[in-house]
This record gives C-alpha cells, structure tokens and sequence, in this order.
C-alpha cells in the first residue's frame, strides 16, 4: 500500500502564483498512491476557481472513498469556524482523506485549540506576532485492505509552538479505540523527533518537506502503531504545487 500526505495551499504553484485545477489533478495523478491525506483544501472558493479539490483528486488518483472535513467556513479574511458534522454547504476550507480501498467506517475529531492570541516568530522576521490560531481536526478511516484493516488518521495542526504537540498528544489518546495497525499521517507543524517524542508512535517516513524549493525540515509525517512497516525509502515529491512537498512511502501490513 502506498500512502502520502499533501499539504496541498490550495493548489496554488509558487511559481506562478495560480491555482490551475488541471495541474493539481495531474500533480495527484502523478503521485499514484492508495491512501492520501490533504491538508489546506479548498471547496467552493473562489481563489481555487470554486472547485471541490477533495473530488478533483479522488477523481485523479481512483478513489472511490473520500471525506472532507471543513475546519473553516466562508472566503479568507471572513472565515468562521465549521465544526463537528455540521458541514457547511458554501464556501470552506480544511483538510481530506482520500482512498482506493474499500472505508468500513469514518470519524471526525475536533482538536483543542489555543483560545488567546500566542507570539509565533516567523522564519524572517526579528520579532514575534501576536496570532489567532484556527480550528483544527483530525479525520479516522478504517481502511479495509487485502491484507486486513488498517486505521488511518489525517490532520493539519497548529504551527503554534507548544501548543502542536499538545495537540498531537491529545489525537494520539482520542485514536486509542480504534484497531491496530494505525497510521498518522498529516502536517504536524513539528520536527521529525519531536513528533515521534510526543506522539509515542514510530516514524515510516523520513525525507525533508519543507520549504518546496530546498527542504531542509520535515513538517509533514507519516507515523505508525501496530504491524506496519516501510517496505521502502519515503519519497519527498515536488509536485509544481504548494510551499510543501508531498511525503509518499510505501507500506506493508504483517
């Protein structure tokens, strides 16, 4: 089983600085994987010519199973928070999970977010910003493969400092019900050894993802729990899109 996580920018290139729906299909297409998890995904925007890009890659890459989970509501600048089940039906923004195997059953959780403004240092700047973090989630799939079931969890965290972990901390216990072999995939916003500290879980994919043009950390992960194993390196992909790189891996279930 191939597995990958996409933080996708909406489908926007940086190299031009558009969003072509052709492209980010192809850019899916291309990468040929079974299971995959999208993070910063559009419906319904303008910016992203009002597509739904979660059916734009099922529709790429095969996959009959999908979900969207809104974590925001309405157009940049005018967001709202769209939680739990009550997905909105107008414009939104949150994260995907998309597969070619058969899902026995799907889940939705809200994670904790940071209720006051924090400081965040961004890479350039000399000071800190006072910043509002966003509603996060995290969407369960349990996949069901030939060689068994196999839980899938995908999410986008904070890139509020501290609070991330705390975060992924709490997935990890909100996940602990469902059945083993489960894999975490996702934009963490953390470190490769902080993610495996925090969560308990081991790493499957290693290769830097961030920024697209020369990587030199890794955001995004692949972390696991239970008989699964790398049947091979991961791949970081510059696909033409987004400021990260896809992280594919290849899988086996014993």
């Amino acid at each position: 089983m191939r597995l990958a996580t996409f933080n996708i920018l909406h489908g926007r290139s940086l190299a031009d600085g558009e969003v072509h729906v052709g492209r980010f299909a192809d850019a899916v297409r291309d990468l040929d994987v079974d299971v995959l998890a999208l993070q910063e995904v559009d419906r319904d925007q303008p910016r992203s010519h009002g597509a739904d890009l979660t059916v734009v890659a099922a529709e790429a890459m095969g996959a009959p199973e999908h979900r969207f989970v809104a974590t925001l509501h309405g157009e940049p600048g005018l967001w709202t928070a769209a939680t739990g089940d009550r997905q909105p039906a107008l414009a939104s923004y949150g994260i995907a999970l998309l597969s070619r195997h058969p899902v026995l059953s799907w889940h939705v959780y809200q994670l904790p977010v940071l209720r006051r403004r924090a400081p965040v240092r961004w890479p350039d700047a000399r000071w800190p910003t006072l910043v509002r973090d966003e509603p996060r989630a995290a969407l369960v799939a349990v996949v069901q493969h030939p060689a068994g079931a196999l839980t899938v969890v995908a999410t986008h965290l904070t890139y509020i400092p501290g609070w991330n972990r705390r975060q992924l901390r709490r997935l990890v216990t909100m996940v602990q019900p469902h059945p083993r072999p489960l894999v975490l995939l996702g934009d963490l916003n953390i470190e490769a050894d902080e993610a495996v500290r925090s969560s308990g879980l081991r790493s499957l994919a290693t290769a830097a993802t961030f920024p697209v043009s020369e990587p030199d950390r890794q955001l995004d992960h692949i972390l696991a729990d239970g008989r699964v194993e790398p049947a091979g390196p991961a791949r970081s992909v510059d696909t033409g899109l987004s400021d990260h790189r896809a992280l594919v891996v290849d899988v086996s279930l014993r």
